[in-house]
């Protein structure tokens, strides 16, 4: 039998992805376990394996690579057996030309029937020919655009609107743009496309772009929390000059090793893990009526990259040596930044650790990252005159910085969210007592 492929299920909260490529070519055998094409979720890039062997059979109407997202479970191609191989048809393959279009299941496209003169409309058996195919995401284009989708001639598979096509027409329509349209857009003659009056605005209106999936997944996100949550902010000054002393004997020590030297975030996480462990309720989420105080600290750091935030985890941070925690942030970092960092890399987290330091930023409210109930927030390190002996009247030039703390104040009490950041300030500020345990 032929084994169908699908679009899978990366993640538990993942309702829809792109096909980024295929790995394999139409017709080539694959072996079970092969990788055979890749997933574009939300916020990674994951190669699939093959779970059967058999020869690759595109669905010639499905997904195309690049294209649009569709929903999980979409069917993409057949894994075919030798024996079958010479009598096997896609599903839909006998049918007519006319009436392909309703059988080949194309999810994630809209279509709509278009009449002679140009209306949508419910169409005749004369007009399915003539039948437009536009994707969700190149329809919302069109709309935040101006455009009207319904002139344009898509380049995609069976004349399927795309979303550089009404980004293409949408340039031809531009006062200061070549009256020659590109040869992958045509306008439907004799008739001349009529525009909305946003698509002749001046060029000083504001610019519009529709929102990339990740951007939609953190905004998404980031309302759910700020209209679930009770948030309250705690910050505290603290003095760094010992971590900084610390992190640079690391440095020395490590420097001929070849070894990962460990960030600042690095040691936050250690001595963070080490504080949630004193302060359990800091390491707990709600589930229905139920306080949940998980065993083990898992703890995403939050990188900045090109597609946005992203916000890979590690695991088990209260038993890992400093270093395995430096080798595994390093390799983590670099995946998130260049797109291949998988779904199971961004699950799990229990605690969240963002850093603006780098940004000249000293102090700021981070926004909890469900279902956690606390997040902590870096500012930068900074030379400051501070009094260490008031008695004497003795001044001393000590690195600061500044550490807020965001929490969930249905859980966790305001004294107790003080306690555990006054414990994660007196780890910064004495490193040799977390790194006793």
């Amino acid at each position: 039998m032929a084994f169908e492929i699908i679009l899978p299920r990366l993640g538990w909260d993942m309702v829809e992805g792109a096909l980024a490529s295929w790995l394999k070519q139409d017709g080539e055998f694959v072996r079970a376990g092969e990788l055979l094409f890749s997933v574009e979720g939300d916020k990674a890039i994951q190669e699939i394996e093959a779970l059967d062997s058999g020869y690759l059979r595109i669905l010639p109407y499905g997904p195309q690579p690049g294209g649009e997202k569709v929903p999980v479970g979409t069917l993409l191609g057949y894994l075919v057996p030798q024996e079958q191989l010479a009598s096997f048809r896609f599903p839909g393959s006998d049918l007519p030309d006319s009436l392909k279009q309703e059988t080949e299941s194309m999810k994630g496209v809209e279509p709509a029937g278009v009449t002679a003169q140009g209306q949508v409309g419910t169409p005749s058996d004369d007009d399915r020919k003539r039948r437009i195919y536009i994707s969700p995401f190149a329809r919302r284009l069109a709309e935040g655009l101006g455009v009207d989708w319904q002139m344009i001639k898509g380049s995609g598979r069976d004349g399927r609107i795309m979303a550089k096509d009404v980004e293409a027409i949408a340039t031809l329509l531009k006062p200061e743009a070549p009256v020659t349209a590109p040869s992958s857009i045509q306008l439907t003659p004799p008739v001349q496309p009529v525009m909305p009056a946003p698509a002749l605005q001046p060029a000083s209106s504001a610019a519009r772009t529709v929102m990339s999936p990740i951007r939609r997944k953190i905004a998404e996100h980031m309302a759910k929390s700020a209209h679930t949550t009770a948030p309250v902010t705690l910050t505290s000054e603290v003095d760094a000059t010992e971590l900084i002393s610390l992190r640079k004997t690391l440095k020395d020590d490590v420097a001929s090793s070849g070894q990962a030297v460990p960030s600042y975030n690095d040691l936050l996480a250690k001595l963070t893990a080490q504080a949630l462990l004193e302060h359990p309720l800091a390491n707990a989420r709600i589930e229905g009526d139920e306080i949940v105080q998980l065993a083990t600290v898992n703890i995403a750091i939050a990188v900045d990259t090109d597609r946005g935030l992203i916000v890979p985890v590690l695991r088990d941070v209260q038993s890992k040596t400093l270093r395995q925690l430096a080798q595994e942030s390093a390799t983590l970092i670099e995946k998130t930044r260049n797109g291949t960092v998988s779904y199971e890399e961004l699950q799990g987290a229990t605690f969240t650790i963002t850093n603006l330091g780098m940004f000249e930023i000293d102090s700021f409210t981070p926004i909890i990252d469900l279902p956690q109930c606390a997040i902590l927030g870096a500012g930068r390190i900074v030379p400051k005159q501070v009094v260490v002996d008031a008695g004497a009247g003795r001044v001393e030039i000590r690195q600061m910085m500044f550490l807020s703390l965001t929490f969930d104040h249905r859980l966790i009490d305001g004294a107790q969210a003080a306690r555990f950041l006054q414990r994660v300030k007196k780890f910064v500020e004495n490193p040799y007592l977390w790194l006793v345990g």
